[in-house]
């Protein structure tokens, strides 16, 4: 008889070994590769009147309308220098494809389980909210993204 050993949330981010990479400011955040459904550059957005402030539009990717939210509003971080254009990581939730406006795009890493730490008490308490662990890399912290409660926008949005 086969068991299936269902771990707790806090500890998801120590079993997946490949993280798909992107920085908002300074921060280095990785989310799990498979949840990861492409990487775009910026798209021609369609505002949506009376949506939540970190909502930037809808994007219509190859006829599948997508929810994009500017990462540096979800974070609380000031908004880009003029000029500087975002880039679409699109993500699967439990509700669907959802982009996630990001600096800049980085690598695929993989990350050993032993690098793994609960997010850091000094982490702003709006990014707190939003990651599962961290990874201790060489000259930097990982910070592992939860995509599910980053596109729940009852999570730790004022805006």
């Amino acid at each position: 008889m086969a068991m299936t050993l269902e771990l707790p949330k806090s500890e998801l981010a120590q079993t997946s070994g490949q993280f798909s990479t992107f920085h908002v400011a300074d921060l280095f955040f990785g989310v799990d590769v498979l949840r990861v459904q492409e990487v775009l550059r910026f798209q021609q957005m369609t505002c949506v009147p009376k949506a939540p402030g970190v909502v930037e539009g809808l994007i219509n990717l190859r006829g599948q309308i997508v929810t994009a939210i500017d990462m540096r509003r979800r974070l609380g971080l000031p908004e880009r220098a003029g000029g500087q254009t975002p880039m679409n990581m699109v993500v699967r939730t439990d509700g669907g494809a959802v982009s996630l406006l990001v600096d800049e795009i980085g690598d695929v890493l993989d990350v050993e389980a032993a690098t793994w730490e609960r997010p850091p008490e000094n982490l702003d308490p709006t990014a707190r909210d939003l990651i599962l662990g961290v990874y201790k890399l060489k000259g930097q912290l990982l910070l592992v993204l939860d995509a599910e409660r980053t596109v729940d926008l009852t999570v730790g949005v004022s805006a």
